[in-house]
């Protein structure tokens, strides 16, 4: 199955219910499929191998993806925020691309011998479509969307999604015109991230209505959330430490009409996500876990598991919440040890995972898939006794201080206890003696203090001396992706500037 199919699929069985936009203006199932046909046929007269969408979140993201789907071409959405050099290289990439940009100026000095559109025009030229245009379908193995990792040790590769990979996780994961038609969602994770593709075909295929907001505030988000009424939400750990602040300030619980809300990309906080279900008393909160490599989560934790989490008197029960939850029924999650071999309940190895959703393939490198299946995620973690997985950050990201190797996370954890700290982020920093010292990079909450000493004491009442952090850095913010992954590389680098 590729993703014209889904699309014909919401456009026959939901054609007259709004799915993109406000309610009064926005764009019908049938006038999103009928857009993408249009589009595909700009982006065919072009004869090119890519389509490239540079810009922001809105309705011509979801008619673009669909119109390179059309046209049977790759549908690369590229980080407006990168610098003209990173875009340039990556464009450089590109045999040839049609471009649907946001700041056509800037994309004709990036790549000057590709056609450039802006997201206006691009609009404007999708509405001119003769009516039942048709919509051909294309081969399930064919590329559908490539999306650039983050290249923090290197040039960014180009993550490989074929069309029955994304088929694959929806089906698998969402049921088909589940939704009310008074239902909607918001979008304000940026186009370029898996959530913003993966949140755009489960929301079509379950016929909920997506707004998108382009640049997040906490103030914003909430008033969209009351004026339209949404009642499902994706946000990332910093949207909701920010969102779960203006509440505060405010004075208020979240809106009634949120049902559902769900958070992942990066680790959350224990104390945050206490603070959110206080706020949010009437939502049910999921936390999901995936990768751009598969195709969005491969691990959830549901509503049910947080709310009995909290509740239990249970000490494990209520370490769940600390969880990413268990493996969605699609795909098999195992931790391995060193030698590929799986590991026992609460040891800590390497998390890998096979499904159908799992693509695991770069442009520039080919699959790494192993020769079972599975895909190596390069994060650390461990499953309990009941399939729970416990997520302690990226392999890379491990301390080798004198030897011993230390998670960040579990010092995290520790450290964000702490009623005067609001965010936290721990990393190695080089040492002549030791190879690395354990650095803690803290921001305290508004008018709240900590000293060096004070926090080195209170890590050490509750892990073994090895592990309290040898520097302490007060910040004034943490530097994060727009996806809320916290750049500890540049945290590392910042602080060697400095010292």
């Amino acid at each position: 199955m590729d993703l014209l199919t889904l699309l014909e699929m919401v456009a026959a069985g939901m054609g007259d219910r709004v799915l993109i936009g406000e309610k009064a203006t926005g764009l019908t199932g049938e006038e999103l499929r009928a857009r993408s046909a249009a589009g595909g046929r700009l982006v065919t007269d072009a004869n090119v191998a890519t389509v490239v969408y540079l810009g922001g979140n809105g309705p011509v993201f979801p008619v673009a993806l669909f119109s390179a789907a059309a046209a049977h071409v790759p549908f690369l959405p590229l980080n407006y925020r990168l610098s003209d050099d990173q875009l340039r290289e990556i464009f450089s990439r590109q045999e040839s691309a049609y471009v649907i940009t946001d700041s056509p100026e800037r994309a004709a000095e990036l790549a000057p011998s590709f056609p450039s559109i802006s997201l206006d025009d691009f609009l404007e030229a999708t509405a001119k479509v003769p009516e039942g245009a048709p919509l051909v379908g294309g081969d399930a193995n064919d590329i559908a969307v490539l999306l650039m990792t983050s290249g923090t040790t290197a040039a960014p590769k180009s993550a490989v999604l074929r069309h029955h990979h994304l088929t694959s996780y929806i089906l698998g994961s969402v049921e088909y015109a589940s939704a009310e038609d008074t239902d909607a969602t918001i979008v304000s994770v940026p186009p370029y991230h898996i959530a913003a593709v993966a949140n755009l075909l489960s929301n079509l295929y379950a016929g909920r209505r997506i707004v998108y907001l382009d640049h997040f505030t906490a103030a914003d988000w909430l008033d969209v959330v009351e004026h339209e009424a949404i009642t499902n939400a994706m946000v990332v750990p910093t949207m909701l430490a920010r969102i779960t602040r203006e509440l505060d300030a405010r004075g208020k619980t979240g809106p009634a009409t949120l049902r559902s809300l769900s958070y992942g990309g990066a680790k959350v906080a224990a104390n945050i996500i206490a603070d959110a279900l206080r706020l949010f008393p009437n939502t049910g909160f999921v936390n999901a876990y995936g990768l751009t490599e598969t195709s969005s989560s491969i691990a959830v934790l549901g509503p049910d598991d947080h709310r009995d989490a909290v509740a239990s008197e249970d000490p494990d029960v209520r370490l769940r919440l600390a969880s990413v939850g268990r493996a969605l029924p699609s795909v098999e999650i195992e931790v391995h040890d060193l030698d590929g071999k799986p590991c026992a309940p609460g040891v800590v190895g390497d998390i890998v995972v096979k499904g159908a959703q799992v693509a695991g393939e770069y442009l520039e490198g080919g699959s790494r898939l192993t020769e079972g299946g599975w895909f190596p995620t390069r994060d650390l973690g461990y499953l309990d006794s009941e399939g729970f997985l416990f997520v302690q950050g990226r392999a890379d990201d491990t301390i080798i201080r004198g030897g011993e190797n230390i998670a960040p996370a579990e010092i995290e954890e520790v450290v964000a206890t702490h009623e005067a700290v609001l965010e936290c982020a721990v990393a190695g920093v080089p040492d002549e003696e030791w190879g690395q010292r354990i650095a803690a990079f803290i921001v305290l909450k508004e008018g709240h203090t900590l000293t060096a000493d004070e926090l080195r004491a209170y890590v050490r009442e509750r892990l073994r001396g090895s592990k309290t952090p040898d520097v302490v850095s007060f910040l004034t913010e943490l530097p994060a992706t727009p996806t809320g992954k916290i750049l500890r590389r540049q945290l590392v680098q910042d602080f060697a500037v400095t010292t």
